[in-house]
C-alpha cells in the first residue's frame, strides 16, 4: 500500500465531513469543499479520523488511494486554514493594482493587462510590487498563480519579470567581449 495512503487524516475541531457513496464534503470555518473519490479507493470515518485503502491489489488502486488522501488533506487544511501564494515584481515600472475584481498589471508591455479574479479567490497587492493570492482551494491558489506569473516570467539575464516570493532565480553571466 501507499506510503501516503497509510497516514490517517486526524480531523480538527470545527471540521464537518459528510461521506455519500463516493462523494466527499467537508466544511470547515472558512467554507466548503467536496470531491469526487475514484471507484478503486474507500474512504472510512472513524469518529475523527479518515483512513483510505485501495479496494484491490492492483498499482492503479494503490496509487490513487496516496492521491485521494492528499487531495482530501489539502481540502481539510483549506476549509480550516487556506491557502496563500505571494508573487513579487521585479522590474522597472512593473506595478500590480486591484481595483473591484480585477488585477491590473502593468508589465512593460505598451497596454496595461486585466486579470478577472475568479470566484473564491482574494487578491491582495499591499504594495505595488508584490501579489497576495489567497483561498480555499489550493489547485485553484496555484493556478491563478502560474497563469499571472505566465504574463512575464522571469528572465535570467537581468531576473526582471513575476517571481514567486520563495523562487531563487539563477542568473546567467552576460555575453563577454
Amino acid at each position: 500500500m501507499s506510503r501516503v495512503a497509510k497516514n490517517p487524516i486526524t480531523l480538527p475541531r470545527g471540521v464537518e465531513v459528510e461521506l455519500q457513496a463516493q462523494c466527499f464534503k467537508v466544511k470547515g470555518a472558512k467554507g466548503s469543499l467536496d470531491h469526487d473519490i475514484h471507484k478503486l479507493v474507500e474512504v472510512k470515518l472513524d469518529s475523527n479520523t479518515l483512513t483510505f485503502t485501495p479496494r484491490n491489489q492492483s498499482a492503479q488502486a494503490d496509487a490513487l488511494a496516496g492521491t485521494t488522501r492528499a487531495i482530501i488533506n489539502n481540502l481539510v487544511q483549506g476549509v480550516t486554514q487556506g491557502f496563500e501564494k505571494k508573487l513579487i515584481l521585479v522590474g522597472v515600472g512593473y506595478r500590480a493594482q486591484v481595483q473591484g475584481s480585477t488585477l491590473n498589471l502593468n508589465l512593460g508591455f505598451s497596454h496595461p493587462l486585466n486579470f478577472n479574479i475568479p470566484v473564491g479567490i482574494t487578491i491582495e497587492s499591499p504594495i505595488q510590487t508584490e501579489i497576495v493570492i489567497k483561498g480555499i482551494d489550493k489547485q485553484k491558489v496555484g493556478q491563478v498563480a502560474a497563469k499571472i506569473r505566465s504574463y512575464r516570467p522571469p528572465e535570467p539575464y537581468k531576473g526582471k519579470g513575476i517571481k514567486y516570493s520563495n523562487e531563487v532565480i539563477i542568473m546567467k553571466e552576460a555575453k563577454k567581449k
